[in-house]
């Protein structure tokens, strides 16, 4: 089997149903082996918009969204597009194509260092210089873009790797040395997350994306309810808390609604899912995250990993959430406060 075939074999193994990109001379033996129709290609004008079209269907549907370009061009025009991925956290898979591995490094025609300039944002990278490494290379390819925090990866395949012959085996599981990715929180952290909960007078969580990706929007709603804790949003986990919830503050930040900033700046715990922008500047207080919590001094330079005082409990929203609503069950009549901050008005 040629390793084009490999390429769409493989795909069909993850459940692909749909590919997004623009043919190029280093891709049509991979353009070729999709012509049998198995695989919907979405033929788009430029990369660019082949690669935000693939965020869109990995948001719709939570499956990664998966891209196929050309080198060169090709490759460079989707660097904006895996940024936007990697910072809002959306899985995407994408494949470029390469000169032959002969001629890698000798300025051939459309020859540019994909590999070299996406390392700073994909999740991860690679460059197949082997036939037989094709199909492990997607089997992780994939695992990696959809688990853990979701990101996007991409794949660099040389013209002469589509077309080498290779025995098709499709790996059954990926066993990655240095990743494996933590999906329940610690129980203990927990424990002394939900005793800090109770104990806040001014407690506001701050939830973002992953509330959506993981599917653990009934679990915030839970945990909200009962410990009477108002919610604000970021832009990326819209939705992720009813809108007309009365608990719900609004956006945070700039284009945000005054009564979350406001919320913010006044809460004595924010609960916050490893944040990745720090809310603004304001009072001391404590911020019990994703990873850690810790007393924070905004207008301060703090570093997150060496603060004292922290408290990690790590795993996605859907890990945590869920046993996080359970325990704070538990501690939800003792609860001195009811809602503090409701539609802009102080309790």
């Amino acid at each position: 089997m040629k390793g084009a075939d490999v390429f769409v074999e493989s795909l069909l193994k993850e459940g692909v149903d749909a590919i997004f990109g623009h043919p190029g001379g280093a891709i049509l033996p991979l353009n070729d082996a999709l012509y049998s129709g198995r695989i919907r290609h979405i033929l788009t004008r430029h990369e660019q918009g082949a690669i935000h079209m693939a965020e869109g269907y990995a948001r719709a549907t939570g499956r990664p969204g998966v891209v196929l370009v050309t080198s060169g061009p090709g490759g460079t025009n989707v660097i904006t597009g895996l940024t936007d991925a990697f910072m809002d956290s959306t899985p995407v898979v994408v494949f470029t194509g390469q000169v032959p591995t002969g001629v890698i490094g000798n300025d051939a025609f459309q020859e540019a260092d994909i590999v070299g300039m996406t390392r700073s944002c994909t999740k991860h990278n690679y460059l197949v210089r082997d036939v037989q490494d094709l199909a492990r290379t997607i089997k992780e390819a994939f695992h990696i873009a959809s688990t853990g925090r979701p990101g996007p990866v991409l794949v660099d395949i040389p013209k002469d790797v589509s077309q080498a012959e290779c025995d098709f085996a499709y790996p059954t599981q990926v066993n990655l040395r240095g990743y494996k990715p933590t999906i329940h929180g610690h129980a203990g952290q927990l424990r002394r997350a939900a005793e800090m909960i109770a104990a806040a007078k001014r407690p506001v969580i701050y939830a973002g994306g992953g509330v959506i990706h993981s599917g653990a929007s009934e679990s915030l709603r839970q945990v909200a309810e009962l410990t009477a804790t108002p919610v604000t949003n970021t832009l990326m986990g819209l939705g992720g808390f009813p809108g007309v919830h009365e608990l719900w503050l609004g956006m945070l930040g700039m284009h945000g609604t005054v009564t979350a900033n406001t919320a913010m700046n006044e809460a004595d715990l924010v609960i916050a899912r490893r944040p990745l922008r720090r809310p603004g500047h304001g009072q001391r207080r404590r911020v019990l995250s994703q990873r850690q919590v810790y007393p924070y001094r905004y207008r301060s330079v703090v570093d997150w990993q060496k603060c004292p005082g922290r408290c990690a409990s790590c795993g996605r929203c859907a890990g945590l959430l869920s046993p996080l609503a359970r325990r704070t069950a538990g501690h939800s009549e003792g609860l001195a406060r009811c809602a503090w901050c409701v539609a802009g008005t102080n309790c």
